[in-house]
């Protein structure tokens, strides 16, 4: 049954009330939740456990808990994401430059799946950050090389998407030649998405789907963002050598793809607490994309809007949106997409009273930062100004992370062991 809408916005504890949507919407993306009702009946042969992800230590667990046939396998998760499994060897490795524990669990997993016969099933579980940490350079590349591109893959400002064309086509194991290689086995893959739009060939950068970008499109990125690029590396994409495995290859026949938890889960569980509080939600989308401050300055015209105008919807109400926002890293800072969204929500909000706002990544990290977020309120600029911070200045260093510990308003939730991509709420008290 749903809430009403509450008549005396002053009886809302904003902090706690965003930290709750916050929280549920993690929740709602857990592995123990959405998980087990996507397992597969046992297969007549083995069962491969395989996967890469923040996720992917959690959802192992899962499959353990649930399986009572036998099975084996490996995973590889961010450092500090493992969670203790019996039977699925569980690594961890680094996020996001890929480091050589990473690359080593992705020769052993691409090891797991030799030799299987029609009779067996792979069963992978893949998460956000599995394009990191399923690392296995393409013949003639160092992992050097991919450190190197994927840390100017960050800085830049590329999308998502147009980072993942990059690994996929400099890559041994992405862009469906994981699939390839588990042929002539039936491959199941579960994935909790952490992409706009929820494409597979974008989440771990597909290394069990088929992919329908070429190496042309690879290298108009890499110009595109001015990225020097290895020699190497330029050679394989000019030469054809790194094209993936495209749709209609017979290797990917019979695989089957499960999305098992998605940004819009999240913000729907999200939303229903906030209906329980007797706030209405608005949701305007679960795949924003764009360079972070840019988007903090519009979601502040609409938050504006509708706290002088009661539109597009009439206040008390909260803004709930998500996606992936990339941020262009020109200072000294350490970046964060989140923290940066929400502080240059701040400067254009300019203290605008009744608005209150949090922000987060829903995996716990928000960058390289051990911190998912930040929130915001009316009084942040007035208490920042109070202790000499200025807002504009650290928003232009890329420093947002400092500029919100300083007010003790970061937002820490250690692993979540869960991504389903960024977390951004607006609650507007008033009118």
């Amino acid at each position: 049954m749903t809430a009403n809408r509450i008549t005396d916005p002053s009886t809302v504890n904003a902090k706690t009330l965003l930290r709750d949507m916050f929280d549920a919407a993690i929740t709602a993306a857990q592995p123990a939740r959405c998980l087990p009702p996507y397992l597969p009946d046992p297969p007549a042969g083995r069962l491969i456990v395989i996967g890469a992800g923040k996720a992917a230590a959690a959802m192992a667990q899962t499959v353990e808990r649930h399986w009572s046939g036998h099975l084996t396998g490996l995973v590889v998760t961010r450092y500090g994401y493992g969670v203790p499994c019996r039977r699925i060897e569980v690594i961890e490795a680094a996020h996001p430059v890929p480091d050589a524990a990473g690359s080593a669990a992705a020769r052993r997993i691409l090891d797991l799946v030799h030799g299987l016969d029609r009779a067996d099933l792979v069963l992978c579980l893949l998460s956000g950050g599995g394009s990191a940490l399923l690392t296995a350079p393409a013949p003639g590349l160092t992992l050097a090389d991919k450190q190197t591109l994927n840390q100017a893959l960050l800085k830049s400002g590329a999308t998502i998407a147009e980072m993942n064309c990059v690994r996929r086509h400099l890559s041994a194991i992405k862009g469906g030649r994981l699939a390839a290689a588990c042929h002539p086995a039936r491959v199941l893959t579960l994935l909790i998405s952490d992409v706009p739009g929820d494409d597979p060939t974008d989440i771990a950068s597909g290394p069990t789907v088929p992919d329908p970008t070429r190496c042309a499109d690879a290298l108009r990125i890499l110009d595109h963002y001015g990225i020097a690029v290895p020699e190497a590396a330029r050679t394989l994409l000019t030469s054809g050598a790194g094209e993936t495995v495209k749709p209609g290859d017979p290797r990917l026949a019979g695989g089957k793809v499960e999305l098992i938890a998605t940004p819009q889960l999240a913000l729907e569980a999200a939303a229903a607490v906030a209906r329980q509080a007797g706030i209405a939600p608005f949701i305007l989308g679960d795949s924003i994309e764009g360079e972070a401050r840019s988007v903090g300055t519009v979601m502040a015209g609409i938050a504006r809007q509708v706290a002088v105008h009661g539109q597009p919807t009439p206040a008390p109400c909260v803004l709930l949106s998500g996606g992936e926002t990339t941020v262009t890293v020109r200072g000294q800072g350490r970046g964060g997409r989140n923290v940066e969204f929400l502080l240059a929500l701040a400067v254009a909000l300019a203290g605008q009273p009744g608005v209150y706002a949090l922000a987060g990544d829903t995996d716990g990290m928000d960058g390289q930062e051990p911190i998912a977020g930040a929130w915001l309120a009316p009084d942040s600029l007035g208490r920042a100004a109070a202790l000499g911070l200025r807002p504009r200045d650290h928003l232009a260093d890329n420093d947002a992370h400092g500029f919100f510990q300083a007010l003790g308003d970061s937002v820490v939730t250690g692993p979540t062991l869960t991504n389903v991509n960024d977390f951004r709420a607006i609650l507007v008290t008033r009118v």
